[in-house]
């Protein structure tokens, strides 16, 4: 039993029903939308021998960089494993296996293997794009969907999700004026597509217009806002402009409302607000009791391993309280983490190791001894912070400002 989709990809074990329902959750990822996870359980309820549903459903839990979440994207690959499957979707399989046992490159790389053979395989690109999101591969976060790009036409369903994608490769590397262009045509086919309106809120950062930014956030908030699963972090955008102008108080509304006024307990969601909290911290701002009630939720439950795209500032809630045993014991999971065997290290930074933190203080480090000789290398010191903490970091702009303010206390161990 197969099916075949508009773009000519088999899906085995897959029927009309299951089908209907697995559309439905790759159109619901591709806009950041809705309940992806529901919309493939119920494919996988209707069709439990459809190998891309099963493994579908294994990427959301291994993108969610969550340590239960990974749990059940292992469970997902090992149902895989045994059900009939084209040589496509044998490739899909081994990918969530290597992404499931912490093997993100190697994942990244069969992924692209199946891109490269099948450029309408839009859950590739997707999940390999968030992959390169994660790791900082910029180059491949332009390239992955470059290359698939010319297959693709407008009439296309999700070809606005590749446009969004295209938008934030282009705007990593550089690409500004192409980036916006891509990521305007993608909200004009789909108004709801939240990581093509993130695309073009990082060309804005980036650019500092910051009038262009808030105007492009605040044009039509119901849309990338309604039922997304991104929304905290596009609101996370917003405050950087409004704070890029000195606008605290609206910083401090965003933060108490759409940002962490439902106090999440996901790890990318403290993420965001730590760095919102961080950023106030150093411009003077008194932030009253936020970083206790933030911490509250980072200790809940200390076992929890670090995000992936985890910069350094998101361990200063506890650091900011003053009961030190909690912040101690929230450190031990990853302690048993870099222990663990079979971990890529090369993975991103918060799934092996600190490489984000190594690299901050070595930078601090130089950056001490040469101002103390009275060298020039400390004039250009942000840049040559930024350019090492973009390649390990998918958010550059996130581990930019980690990187250039908790360096101070580097100095002691120079």
């Amino acid at each position: 039993m197969a099916l075949k989709d508009a773009f000519g990809l088999t899906y085995s074990g897959a029927t009309d029903a299951g089908f209907s329902s697995f559309a439905r959750a790759v159109h619901e990822l591709q806009c950041f939308i809705g309940d992806p996870v529901g919309s493939v359980d119920r494919a996988i309820a209707d069709d439990p021998g459809f190998v891309m549903a099963h493994v579908f459903k294994g990427y959301l839990f291994a993108l969610a960089t969550e340590r239960e979440a990974t749990a059940v994207a292992r469970a997902c690959h090992e149902a895989a494993l045994p059900l009939a499957a084209t040589a496509r979707e044998q490739g899909h399989v081994a990918a969530l296996g290597h992404l499931a046992a912490g093997r993100w490159h190697d994942a990244a790389h069969l992924l692209e293997d199946i891109a490269i053979d099948s450029p309408l395989d839009a859950l590739a690109l997707q999940v390999g794009h968030q992959i390169d999101f994660f790791t900082g591969n910029a180059r491949m976060l332009r390239d992955r969907i470059g290359r698939a790009l010319p297959a693709w036409q407008k009439s296309m369903p999700g070809y606005h999700a590749i446009l969004g994608m295209q938008a934030f490769g282009l705007e990593e590397m550089g690409d500004y004026a192409r980036a916006e262009s891509f990521g305007r045509q993608a909200i004009a086919i789909e108004a709801r597509d939240g990581w093509a309106q993130h695309a073009v809120a990082h060309v804005m950062e980036m650019q500092s217009r910051q009038r262009d930014g808030i105007a492009w956030m605040r044009a039509n908030p119901e849309a990338w806002t309604r039922d997304s699963f991104l929304k905290i972090h596009n609101w996370w955008h917003l405050a950087l402009f409004h704070y890029d102008l000195g606008e605290m108080d609206e910083v401090l509304k965003l933060y108490d409302g759409p940002i962490y006024g439902d106090r999440s307990t996901l790890a990318l969601n403290m993420v965001d607000a730590s760095a919102v909290l961080w950023r106030l911290h150093l411009g003077g701002i008194y932030v009253g009791e936020r970083w206790a009630a933030l911490a509250a939720h980072r200790n809940r439950a200390p076992d929890q391993a670090d995000p992936v795209d985890c910069p350094p500032f998101w361990r200063q809630p506890c650091a900011a309280r003053r009961d030190r045993p909690d912040a101690d014991r929230s450190r031990a999971p990853r302690r048993r983490q870099r222990a663990g065997a079979g971990v890529d290290r090369r993975a991103p930074a918060g799934a092996a190791g600190q490489p984000a933190v190594g690299a901050v203080l070595a930078t601090r480090c130089r950056f001490v001894r040469e101002l103390t000789r009275g060298g020039s290398w400390h004039k250009n010191w942000p840049c040559q912070i930024f350019s090492r903490s973009e390649k390990i970091n998918g958010s550059g702009r996130k581990s930019c400002i980690s990187a250039s303010t908790w360096a101070p206390r580097a100095s002691r161990r120079c």
